[in-house]
């Protein structure tokens, strides 16, 4: 029995060692392979596949540098490029040998890349690592994700604005701390998250400008003492320059984590929009519809219309805001440069962007299809005193009071309300004086609701003008001009 065998429980069977191609990852240094375990927990093929193309960029512009440096020959620099433009036709189609024993992305087109074209494979890794190398692949694909997300985003905001303009005098309760405030309308309320997003995309856009910075030439953590390029590189990438310092470039994620963050605060404005519509779509407050298309049934009580679509829109939030604080964790106390702990970046990333791709086009889904209730909304303004701070203003207006002492009478006036069981606009104009003898015939003007919203014509307010002409900046802003 050997010793490894004899360490283990039950006398279990020890792990073999990976096939000889995972020790020529490491040349002679290990006699032997890493154990199953180890193989398990180093592996990040089964996610990093995802960057394939951006590796396979960042290689061909590599090589064709380091060729135009007379560092690599033409003739093994056009063999590379031919090589690498097979790899990425078999993954296209599905025909590419992903080997967990390799890693990683890299690894994985760099053996197939030698079993393509010999030789000359081996002369790509001259002046990089894949330290920089993933940095470079990683920072490409979230430049890009950040790209169909805004898009997503862009067409969130086209179905708001769409409802909002529809719904621009569809008069309906304003709250605070979900008690009856002040009326406001319909689309005005749309038109909140028409800038909140707005405001994300623009996160969204400040991230991608931080990002685009090329670590590759970086090398390990050093830079290199080959003759490179690194503009060129970068340029020919797309990036608006190489990062000035190796360590910064192999070592920090700050790249992901401030697209985290906007994610996160995205997710929060997703989730409080979901709330809203599945407290709007209650039968209690009634004020939206939503068809099949975006609820369920119960499978025990048929009469039941579920908000789901909304309700997990609503729940995913947690998703990412648990992807920002995983990362950061993992970051928080690693010293320069490299630790395998960084390869625990990507898959937060990952499903963080793929969980917004959905949240983002079920929400832009759930918008196009509501049904607004304008009667019900109306119905539900009758209720909570809506134009009490009209008569407050108008007692300051008119009758010159200071405004404290207006809210004192307004208040009175709502309290003899609630005794009689009426609205403000249910008391007689004898019963306003006995509280505030200066009251006229004129206030029952302001206690109407359409009157009152009519009134906030204030930059920003809720009057059906002010919300048409936010609409029309708004598509100008964010949709003519394709950006936040």
């Amino acid at each position: 029995m050997t010793k490894e065998s004899r360490s283990k429980p039950g006398g279990a069977t020890p792990a073999k060692p990976a096939d000889s191609a995972a020790n020529a990852l490491w040349g002679g240094r290990y006699a032997a392979g890493p154990s199953a375990i180890m193989a398990e927990i180093n592996a990040s093929i089964g996610f990093d596949r995802r960057l394939w193309r951006e590796d396979i960029e960042g290689s061909k512009a590599h090589a064709a540098m380091l060729a135009r440096q007379e560092i690599l020959s033409p003739e093994d620099a056009a063999a590379i490029a031919q090589g690498l433009v097979r790899i990425a036709e078999e993954i296209e189609v599905g025909a590419f040998p992903f080997r967990p024993e390799l890693e990683d992305i890299h690894m994985n087109i760099e053996a197939r890349l030698k079993e393509l074209i010999g030789e000359p494979a081996g002369r790509l890794h001259t002046a990089r690592s894949r330290n920089d190398q993933v940095a470079t692949d990683f920072r490409l694909w979230l430049k890009r994700a950040i790209e169909r997300l805004d898009a997503g985003l862009a067409d969130l905001q086209a179905a708001l604005l769409d409802q909002a303009e529809r719904h621009a005098a569809t008069v309906m309760p304003g709250y605070t701390h979900l008690q009856p405030a002040q009326p406001v309308t319909f689309g005005h309320h749309l038109m909140a998250y028409v800038e909140m997003i707005g405001r994300d995309r623009a996160r969204f856009a400040d991230a991608r400008a931080r990002m685009d910075e090329c670590p590759l030439g970086a090398a390990a953590l050093a830079g290199t003492s080959f003759p490179i390029d690194r503009e060129a590189t970068a340029q020919a990438l797309g990036f608006a320059r190489p990062m000035a310092n190796s360590l910064d470039a192999v070592s920090d994620r700050d790249f992901a984590l401030e697209f985290l963050s906007a994610a996160a605060i995205l997710s929060v404005h997703l989730s409080r929009f979901a709330e809203e519509l599945v407290i709007w779509a209650s039968p209690a407050y009634g004020f939206v519809k939503l068809s099949d298309a975006f609820t369920t049934g119960s499978s025990i009580m048929p009469q039941k219309r579920n908000p789901d679509a909304a309700e997990l829109v609503r729940a995913k939030s947690g998703r990412v805001i648990g992807a920002l604080n995983g990362l950061m964790i993992a970051i928080k106390g690693l010293p320069l440069a490299y630790g395998k702990d960084m390869q625990e970046d990507k898959e937060p990333v990952f499903a963080t962007v793929d969980t917004l791709e959905l949240t983002v086009a079920a929400t832009a889904g759930m918008v196009r299809d509501l049904k607004a209730d304008a009667a019900a909304m109306r119905r539900a303004c009758s209720m909570g005193f809506l134009a009490a701070t009209d008569l407050a203003d108008w007692l300051v207006r008119r009758l010159g009071l200071p405004f404290r002492q207006a809210h004192h009478v307004t208040g009175a006036l709502v309290r003899r309300a609630e005794e009689k069981g009426a609205g403000l606009e249910g008391l007689s104009l004898a019963d306003m004086q006995e509280v505030e003898p200066a009251i006229t015939q004129e206030i029952f003007e302001v206690l109407d609701i359409d009157a009152a919203v009519n009134a906030r014509r204030s930059f920003g307010g809720t009057a059906p003008e002010r919300v048409r002409e936010a609409v029309r900046v708004a598509r100008r802003r964010y949709l003519d001009q394709g950006g936040a």
